[in-house]
């Protein structure tokens, strides 16, 4: 199982001076190395693949280019670009928008990693390999055995180290309870007990603000210092936003673990459901995937489940007798017409999410029973 752990860096001027130039020593590699790429296929026909590019980044090496920044870093970079391709092709093989990976401008190549070696953590201290050692501030304890560090700076300037960890899975305890979570734009989540939390709708409670701020940003000449100061204003109220957003959502998954051994979602399509420009916004700033996110990564530390069912009907079927019962979005209550079960329509969604659950749940065991037996 693997966990990553963000921390701010305090790095001195020498310090951010050696960081600066690494990101945009790995971003010219970036735009070389696709250069190169795009060249070979054009002019010769040639698809480069990483390991022809990583013995090239070696020649270059030797001739002294790239000496100042880690070598594993600079394979790092390859690597990415390889993944971009990969990950064009695949998308062509399907016939979806391809997106063929761009050049880099100045400020485009956000992060730079180290992907095995070339860093330790020493209390609060990070030592990162040709940079030297920075204080961190490690708001927590570090679980596991790092496996890569990746070094990222945000539009404000501020620094920071993202380690991943990997450490050994949690038994799964004996399930005992469950409950359904229907998420919603009313209340952010109703669940099969009968809580509900309603979401503070922070992007809404900035957006006059964040908007000024763009408005103001758009005004400004580009590359003057005045549309650097508009540029971090709109990035430290987006921060703000991002930042309460995920510190309320991180609270509700562990009121949600802490409730249950097997916690059911809907499995929304929220890509879908953006396309409705009426309620897009206020989708997004309710973050109902990163919830489930969160929600899943402490459940899998607890030895807990996450189940994600099929979303469809969830509203319309009544959660005691099973008949459909159709609604528009605007009737709020449930009323079913055979057994008289009247709830409120997302606590009845909540009920059918549950049976989902545990009804998935139940199958899963089977099945594994069945392959463990052969």
């Amino acid at each position: 199982m693997k966990t990553a752990y963000k921390f701010r860096m305090y790095p001195n001027r020498q310090q951010e001076a050696k960081l600066e130039q690494t990101r945009d020593t790995c971003r010219r590699l970036y735009n070389l190395a696709l250069a190169d790429r795009k060249a070979a296929y054009e002019i010769d026909g040639i698809s480069r693949s990483y390991e022809d590019q990583a013995a090239m980044l070696v020649a270059e090496k030797r001739e002294g280019n790239f000496k100042d920044v880690f070598s594993q870093v600079l394979q790092d970079v390859l690597r990415r670009l390889d993944k971009a391709f990969k990950a064009f092709f695949r998308r062509v093989k399907a016939g979806e928008k391809p997106g063929y990976p761009r050049f880099k401008g100045a400020g485009w190549y956000k992060s730079f990693t180290y992907p095995q070696v070339g860093f330790k953590l020493e209390g609060s201290k990070l030592t990162l390999s040709k940079i030297g050692t920075i204080r961190i501030f490690k708001h927590r304890e570090v679980e596991g055995k790092i496996k890569t560090c990746t070094i990222k700076k945000d539009l404000l300037g501020y620094w920071y180290a993202v380690l991943v960890t990997e450490i050994e899975d949690v038994p799964a305890i004996e399930a005992k309870t469950a409950i359904g979570v229907d998420v919603g734009l009313k209340n952010l989540i109703t669940t099969s007990t009968g809580d509900t939390i309603e979401y503070p709708r922070y992007y809404i409670q900035a957006e006059k603000k964040l908007a000024a701020a763009q408005r103001s940003l758009s005004r400004k000449k580009k590359g003057s210092a005045n549309r650097q100061k508009a540029k971090a204003k709109v990035a430290k109220i987006s921060n703000r936003i991002q930042n309460l957003r995920d510190e309320f959502l991180q609270q509700v998954s562990r009121k949600l673990v802490d409730s249950a051994d097997i916690i059911a979602f809907e499995n929304l399509n929220v890509n879908g459901m953006l396309k409705n420009h009426h309620l897009a916004k206020h989708i997004q700033d309710h973050a109902w995937g990163k919830l489930i996110q969160f929600t899943k990564s402490k459940a899998v530390k607890a030895g807990k489940v996450v189940e994600l069912v099929d979303a469809r009907y969830t509203s319309q079927k009544c959660s005691q007798c099973g008949i459909m019962v159709p609604k528009t979005l605007a009737e709020r209550t449930h009323a079913c017409p055979k057994c008289g079960l009247e709830i409120d329509r997302d606590l009845n969604a909540s009920l059918n999410i549950r049976t989902l659950g545990l009804r998935g749940r139940a199958y899963g065991e089977i099945a594994n029973n069945r392959h463990s037996v052969k």
